[in-house]
């Protein structure tokens, strides 16, 4: 018996009507498909798992979503995980009626295929890192972290990300006033050892 999660049928009730079909539906099919998967909510839709992500499914106002977490590793004879057929959260286009699904058959053997991938521990290859651009520190900004070193100590410490953060909330500035009043702000938060979003964070 596959395990089900309570909250995934909650999701399906106070889904807009037209929806709830396509979700028991496609529900039905991916237990049938594997017994032993098992269902969890994450990001606030129904995912099912058997040893690592397998598919998730989605309503919206006007149409469902259906997607293979693996999908650009799956076998695709019928055309309809390509990187192509990806649409916003899912692989299968907009949804409005269980007749927009493919085939019982066709769906059952892609979330088989997408289990196997988990049993044999094939992962998806990882995304190319983009390099890091050179960072361009303006020179009245350099002579602000020299005149305080505390501040240039600091910002020196201070990752890749955290430096970006700073130098693009001065050059969104829209006057120089407003850019050297940011600076001298940048520089006390600094001293502290402080992000540019401390106090959200």
């Amino acid at each position: 018996m596959g395990k089900f999660d309570n909250r995934t049928d909650l999701y399906i009730d106070h889904a807009p009507v037209f929806a709830q079909p396509i979700l028991n539906h496609l529900r039905m099919l991916v237990h049938e498909a594997c017994p032993e998967i098992t269902e969890k909510i994450k990001w606030g839709c129904p995912h099912f798992d058997y040893k690592g992500p397998v598919c998730h499914m989605a309503a919206f106002k006007n149409h469902c979503a259906f997607g293979f977490w693996k999908g650009a590793l799956l076998p695709d004879l019928h055309h309809l995980v390509g990187e192509d057929k990806q649409h916003a959260m899912g692989h299968l286009g907009k949804l409005e009626s269980v007749e927009d699904l493919p085939g019982d058959d066709v769906l059952i053997t892609y979330i088989q295929n997408a289990v196997i991938l988990n049993k044999e521990g094939i992962k998806l290859p990882k995304k190319a890192v983009a390099p890091k651009t050179e960072l361009q520190i303006p020179d009245d900004f350099i002579e602000r972290l020299v005149s305080v070193p505390d501040a240039g100590v600091n910002f020196e410490k201070f990752s890749y990300a955290k430096k970006k953060e700073y130098l693009e909330w001065f050059n969104e500035a829209k006057t120089d006033a407003t850019r050297h009043k940011r600076m001298d702000s940048a520089i006390e938060w600094i001293v502290e050892g402080k992000s540019r979003n401390w106090k959200y964070e």
